[in-house]
């Protein structure tokens, strides 16, 4: 209990205080949209919108991944282009008329992810929204559990994790892959 309170204090720090500005400089904010957890470590993958300082979306790069390293001092590192190819990188496309921006990762979750306001009466607040058991969702994290290393690394399942847009009730789903 007392490690996991230590490791989402960490994060919250990394993430939330420090990120910003190593990443992108500090003309931008960002708002934490959600993570991916994997069973080979504690290392995790987290997404953020930037936001620039009208409140909107970033024009050029809406949404940045990156690396926080809990399982070694909580460094945040950028992607490799090997991870960004195949594992934990995207596609978007921003639409300027609804600021919004719609999201389709490089390992196939077969549903793309909406990254719009949660809340419109606050400058910030943007949200990652996604189909989960057939629920709109504010998606807080995916869980990977895969096997093998390197080329041979076989995807078992996926799970999402995330709240529904409409009630807050809780909403969960494993995505099985097979080969």
């Amino acid at each position: 209990m007392k490690q996991a309170i230590l490791r989402a204090i960490s994060l919250w720090l990394v993430v939330g205080a420090i990120t910003p500005t190593i990443l992108n400089g500090a003309e931008l904010d960002h708002d934490a949209l959600f993570r991916i957890e994997r069973n080979k470590n504690a290392n995790i993958v987290q997404y953020d919108a930037r936001i620039g300082a009208n409140g909107l979306l970033h024009e050029k790069e809406p949404v940045v991944a990156y690396w926080v390293r809990l399982a070694e001092q909580g460094q945040v590192k950028k992607l490799s282009w090997s991870q960004r190819k195949f594992a934990y990188g995207f596609k978007v496309k921003l639409d300027n008329d609804e600021n919004t921006a719609t999201m389709d990762l490089a390992l196939n979750i077969g549903r793309n992810i909406v990254i719009k306001r949660g809340n419109k009466d606050y400058r910030k607040d943007y949200r990652a929204v996604i189909q989960i058991n057939g629920v709109a969702s504010y998606l807080e994290k995916m869980f990977i559990h895969a096997s093998g290393k390197g080329i041979s690394t076989r995807l078992n399942y996926i799970e999402l994790h995330g709240n529904a847009v409409n009630n807050g009730d809780i909403q969960y789903e494993r995505i099985t892959h097979s080969r």
